[in-house]
């Protein structure tokens, strides 16, 4: 299976979450992007494409507004494949704190 975390500059969160789901889970697709494209170009990160949500067959986004840009700039298309996991933007990269809360929530 594909799965894709997005978070808002793909520089913490959902980098955090690709780099250790995939080492943790080497048998599963992983990858991570960002919703602002402005950020992603300036931190020279992975910004969200239609690919990328194609090829997703599951999505975590870190917040609500992370689920509603992909509604705004891509239509409901991808909605069923979504799940908001409701981490805010609190955590430097791969922090602790940030593992356990997605180790807590992310179930593959």
């Amino acid at each position: 299976m594909n799965h894709l975390f997005i978070c808002s500059a793909n520089k913490q969160r959902s980098k955090t979450a690709e780099d250790y789901f995939a080492a943790r889970y080497p048998d599963l697709e992983i990858l991570s992007a960002g919703t602002n494209l402005r950020l992603c170009r300036q931190e020279s990160t992975t910004p969200l494409s239609e690919d990328l949500l194609q090829w997703a067959d599951h999505i975590w986004v870190m917040e609500t507004r992370h689920r509603d840009h992909i509604k705004k700039s891509f239509g409901s298309t991808y909605y069923s494949k979504i799940t908001v996991l409701h981490i805010q933007d609190h955590y430097p990269y791969y922090d602790p704190e940030l593992i356990r809360l997605l180790e807590e929530k992310v179930k593959f």
